[in-house]
């Protein structure tokens, strides 16, 4: 029998994901994981993890496997706190769950349990793997979940592989509602739980009041900018070659005050995020007011009304040689070289036609139709069919 370490995380799909491997015949292991008790930082009253683990014991128990807890937080403030915090401060806007799926649950989690004896490392998410064999030699695939509606092959799109070389998905398979069934049918106590809200299990955190917690508040001014400003109207259409038409598709637009007009105040710019609508508290305009850009270093956020502003639009983003990541390493492309894909720019945005060109510095993802909030410091990822080839953090 093969031994596979599942982390329980105390919700429906992981729970659901033991059953599965029990029943395809491994032997299996159940592992919480805890990734926070910095009470320094006071989160909330509630006490999510506890729950968690209680009902993940729960599980284990009911299904007839061993359990434990690991502590994972020290590795879990260093590597994705600590560098969350590091990114809102450079005015960009991270994935904190890419990075802990890339970080904690498929390198540190991943070690802890190969020291176990582990022959694959097992989680609760809805996507597949798939096996190739090119030259003799086995390729991994990272293929999106059966449920449309509930893939999460994007979540995993920094993985290598090394790491999905050992990774099994057991209900990527099975819809939402299957899920559901298989639980409601083995009595688990996660049957009916809500799925878990909040940063990648640190719970129930609303992330303006964590960030307050490290970024202290500043007082800086809301600007509106019109959709009719000049800045918008500056078309070019000539360039000498590709790669210039390709940075001037991605530029970012150098917004200054007197482009608009100051409608309100804010607590700090790196609290706010490129397509953000919520938590400016300005009133009187005919349309909402959406984030079109935010200066950390001037401390100032830029706004516009509605949701098809100018500001909010670009057809083509770069990622940085050196952010840039490809699942399917033999497929990467070579300077000069270009590949049709989908993609997308965040989790649940419907897959888009587009280009990936490869430049000496990194690799420019053209768009066939304009994309709204293409915002730095998340991640785009690229697909052809159903398979997710590569990714990079927008730049």
């Amino acid at each position: 029998m093969k031994r596979v370490v599942i982390g329980l995380s105390g919700g429906v799909d992981s729970s659901v994901a033991a059953y599965v491997l029990q029943q395809q015949g491994y032997e299996v292991i159940g592992l919480f994981m805890k990734n926070w008790h910095d009470d320094s930082v006071t989160i909330s009253n509630e006490c999510p993890w506890l729950d968690d683990s209680n009902d993940a014991m729960l599980v284990a128990e009911k299904l007839g496997i061993p359990f434990q807890t690991v502590d994972l937080s020290e590795q879990y403030k260093e590597r994705i706190v600590d560098y969350m915090f590091h990114e809102y401060k450079k005015g960009r806007t991270p994935n904190p769950d890419v990075l802990c799926n890339r970080e904690i649950k498929f390198d540190v989690f991943m070690k802890i349990a190969l020291e176990l004896g582990a022959d694959f490392v097992a989680t609760g998410h809805y996507c597949r793997k798939g096996t190739i064999q090119k030259e003799g030699k086995d390729i991994y695939q990272l293929l999106s979940g059966v449920d449309g509606n509930k893939d999460q092959s994007y979540f995993l799109c920094q993985l290598s592989q090394e790491q999905l070389a050992k990774s099994l998905f057991p209900i990527g398979e099975l819809t939402k509602p299957q899920v559901r069934e298989i639980a409601s049918e083995l009595d688990l106590v996660t049957a009916e739980k809500k799925d878990s809200q909040g940063l990648c299990f640190i719970g129930k955190v609303k992330l303006p009041d964590f960030l307050q917690q490290q970024l202290k508040p500043k007082e800086g001014v809301i600007v509106e900018i019109p959709r009719e400003q000049d800045i918008f109207n500056q078309v070019k259409t000539e360039f000498n070659s590709e790669e210039d038409k390709l940075a001037y598709l991605s530029r970012k637009i150098d917004y200054q005050i007197d482009y608009g007009k100051i409608v309100g105040k804010h607590q700090g710019a790196h609290y706010f995020t490129k397509g953000q609508r919520k938590g400016l508290a300005v009133g009187g305009t005919i349309e909402p007011l959406f984030v079109i850009d935010t200066d950390v270093s001037a401390n100032v956020i830029y706004t516009g009304q509605g949701k098809e502003h100018p500001g909010l639009y670009k057809k083509a983003l770069f990622v940085t040689n050196e952010e840039l990541h490809w699942v399917r390493e033999d497929l990467a492309l070579n300077v000069g070289e270009t590949m049709n894909v989908k993609a997308r720019i965040r989790y649940r945005q419907a897959l888009e036609s587009a280009i990936l060109h490869k430049v000496d510095s990194g690799l420019y993802v053209e768009f066939e139709n304009p994309q709204s909030a293409i915002t730095e410091g998340q991640f785009v990822a690229w697909y052809i069919g159903d398979e997710l080839l590569g990714s990079g953090v927008i730049s």
